[in-house]
């Protein structure tokens, strides 16, 4: 993956963007779920970027479609990451 086409900060910003315009509604919903867990706001928008990933990966390097339904499901399985094939 080409460090120039997806970094931290531009992950952080799309995150950011999608808690503005509460869409989809489960971003929000999962900062709030992973808030209740003790964890920071900071570390939650990392975690979310995690999910958040694949999706911009297919999208920029693959020239595919966002796969929302798969976002979605990956934001549910937060603070775990298995799709990062590791314990995360």
């Amino acid at each position: 993956m080409s460090e120039e086409l997806l970094d931290q900060a531009m992950l952080f910003e799309v995150v950011e963007n999608q808690l503005a315009d509460n869409y989809p509604k489960q971003v929000t919903e999962t900062l709030m779920r992973l808030r209740m867990k003790s964890h920071s706001r900071e570390q939650a928008i990392e975690l979310i970027a995690c999910a958040l990933a694949p999706e911009m990966i297919d999208v920029i390097e693959h020239q595919q479609d966002f796969n929302l339904e798969r976002y979605v499901a990956h934001l549910a399985l937060l603070p775990e990451t298995p799709w990062l094939g590791d314990d995360a």
